[in-house]
């Protein structure tokens, strides 16, 4: 199927609608877009101490791919595969403070970096250990106290987050806590593409939600593409929640209400006054997938002010949207649709990432 998008977005047309039904695309996706990509894992709350365990599924529901934080006694971060190398057995099946890693079906053991310690029951097998016995090192990066992983990634994690941590660079994320009642996880009846379309555009905006359109001024609503993100600002009217601005902030003396970084090709990096919300996107299948909203709070007597308040409303609304959505494309009489150039330039740039990934020779 041609997936091609044209450069020119003037002369472009979007994915044509398979993408978003066709059971055959969306099982090549997960190898050619999500396998080659950088997931968030979490934060370091969880591995304070020398010895601190953490296993994980990597996009839990698509890759499904076990994973485990560990944090060494030198105090050195690690992410390995969690799948045994005798025989594929989980190695860590919870959250603990260990010395070491010890696989509990045969006893194999594990330095914390990984590394192969020891094997009851060997004798005389022959050219062993050999490096296949370590537990596999996974490509990892981290900014601050976010971590990220990626079975096979495309980029560098530098390439992909440095816009956004060059720009947010005067914020103190290490004052950021993960705030879990807050937290809230979304079921939506279509495609995780098309989910990501919706967020991608502030065209929308004054037609589905009325609330935020209250709080922002469309007219100057801009966005910024970078070569695997993009950023979405939103400039308040007067009177409402804005950003306390430093001066060394590129931005400084706007009105910005919002700062919506999307990281190709399925999270959302959400800043507002009173902190940060990630947004994870988990296709679960063709017409399935899972939102879950992560809140980091850093100002608490700034919550449910401006634009990052009735977050709740504004999901339900673009739920009820992209569903719609999703029966359309269903359609036999429509295939693909134009962008306006004014205000879909960052869905335009992730329907070209899109079709980029899934050429690539490994796909």
């Amino acid at each position: 199927m041609d997936l091609k998008v044209e450069e020119n977005i003037a002369r472009a047309s979007t994915l044509p609608s398979a993408f978003y039904k066709d059971p055959a695309i969306y099982e090549a996706s997960k190898e050619a877009i999500f396998a080659s990509s950088w997931q968030f894992l979490g934060d370091t709350d969880s591995l304070k101490s020398p010895g601190s365990v953490h296993p994980l599924i990597l996009l839990e529901g698509c890759l499904d791919e076990p994973l485990v934080v560990t944090r060494d006694m030198d105090d050195s971060l690690h992410l390995l595969s969690n799948v045994c190398t005798h025989r594929g057995m989980s190695v860590v099946e919870g959250a603990a403070v260990e010395r070491s890693l010890r696989c509990r079906y045969h006893g194999r053991r594990f330095s914390l970096d990984g590394t192969f310690h020891s094997m009851p029951e060997f004798d005389g097998v022959e050219d062993f250990p050999r490096p296949c016995d370590d537990l596999p090192k996974v490509p990892f990066g981290r900014w601050g106290k976010l971590l990220f992983g990626s079975v096979r990634p495309a980029a560098p994690i530098e390439a992909v987050i440095e816009p956004m941590r060059e720009r947010m660079a005067w914020l103190p994320l290490t004052e950021f806590c993960y705030e879990p009642s807050r937290a809230r996880e979304y079921m939506v009846h279509a495609n995780w593409a098309l989910y990501v379309d919706n967020y991608l555009e502030g065209f929308h905006i004054p037609y589905i939600h009325a609330s935020l359109n209250s709080t922002l001024d469309y007219e100057n609503y801009s966005t910024h593409q970078y070569a695997w993100s993009n950023l979405q600002f939103a400039v308040a009217k007067d009177g409402e929640e804005v950003f306390d601005l430093p001066e060394g902030s590129p931005d400084f003396g706007a009105r910005i209400g919002a700062y919506y970084y999307w990281v190709f090709p399925n999270t959302m990096f959400n800043f507002y006054p009173w902190g940060l919300s990630i947004n994870v996107v988990r296709p679960l299948g063709p017409e399935l997938t899972k939102i879950s909203f992560l809140p980091y709070v850093w100002r608490a007597e700034k919550l449910n002010r401006g634009a990052g308040s009735a977050l709740d409303r504004v999901e339900r609304e673009d739920e009820a949207v992209v569903e719609a959505v999703q029966r359309g494309v269903r359609s036999r009489f429509y295939d693909r649709g134009r962008f306006s150039v004014r205000r879909e330039a960052n869905v335009h740039q992730f329907h070209r990432l899109i079709a980029q990934a899934m050429s690539r020779p490994e796909s």
